[in-house]
C-alpha cells in the first residue's frame, strides 16, 4: 500500500502520536511502506504521523542500512550544532535551526528488544526532528519568531509557485 506524504496544515502532522502495545505484522508491513514512502520522496528520514499513521514509529536510512523505531525518546543530549534542517511535510524550504549536537536515542527495534543509539550532528539532528514529529511539533515551532515569520512568507511564496521538491542533498528531512 502506497502513502502520500502529508505536508504541512494536515491537522494529522501537530497531533501527538500513540505508543506501539504490539509489534505485529500491520507494524512491519507499515514500515515498509514508510520507507518506500522516504526513499521516493527522497529522504533520510520519515515519521508515520507524516504518511498520516498516529503511532510512535519512524525510519531512517543515511547510510544504506534501513532502520525502523518505535516508541523512541531521546534520554541525553549535549552541544549545539547549527545546520539548515528541512522537512518533506515542508517541501522546499531549508531554515538554520540550532539544535543538540550529541544525542543519546532510545528506543525498540521491529524485534522488540530495547536499543540504545549515540549520535551526533547529522544522525542526532534526524533524531530529533523525527521525535518532533512523532509529538506533534513542525520545524515552525522550533524558529525564532523572526525566523517563523520569514519562513512561512518563503513557504507561502513556493506553494504558490507550485512548490519544488527539495534538495535532497540536505538531510533528507525536507
Amino acid at each position: 500500500m502506497g502513502y502520500d506524504i502529508r505536508t504541512y496544515g494536515d491537522p494529522v502532522l501537530t497531533t501527538v502520536a500513540e505508543q506501539v502495545e504490539n509489534i505485529d505484522g500491520k507494524v512491519v508491513r507499515l514500515t515498509q511502506s514508510m520507507l518506500q514512502a522516504m526513499y521516493k520522496a527522497p529522504g533520510l528520514g520519515l515519521a508515520a504521523p507524516q504518511i498520516g499513521v498516529q503511532k510512535q514509529i519512524f525510519v531512517y536510512d543515511i547510510d544504506g542500512t534501513p532502520t525502523t523505531l518505535i516508541n523512541p525518546k531521546i534520554v541525553e543530549e549535549r552541544g549545539e550544532w547549527v545546520f539548515d534542517e528541512g522537512c518533506l511535510s515542508i517541501p522546499g524550504l531549508f531554515v538554520e535551526m540550532v539544535r543538540p549536537k550529541e544525542v543519546l536515542l532510545e528506543a525498540v527495534d521491529l524485534n522488540g528488544n530495547t536499543i540504545q543509539i549515540e549520535a551526533d550532528e547529522l544522525l542526532a539532528r534526524l533524531f530529533q526532528h523525527e521525535l518532533d514529529h512523532l509529538n506533534g511539533v513542525l520545524m515552525f515551532e522550533r524558529m525564532t519568531p523572526e525566523q517563523r515569520d520569514e519562513a512561512l512568507r518563503e513557504y507561502k511564496r513556493i506553494a504558490d509557485a507550485g512548490g519544488p521538491v527539495g534538495d535532497p542533498r540536505h538531510i533528507g528531512l525536507k
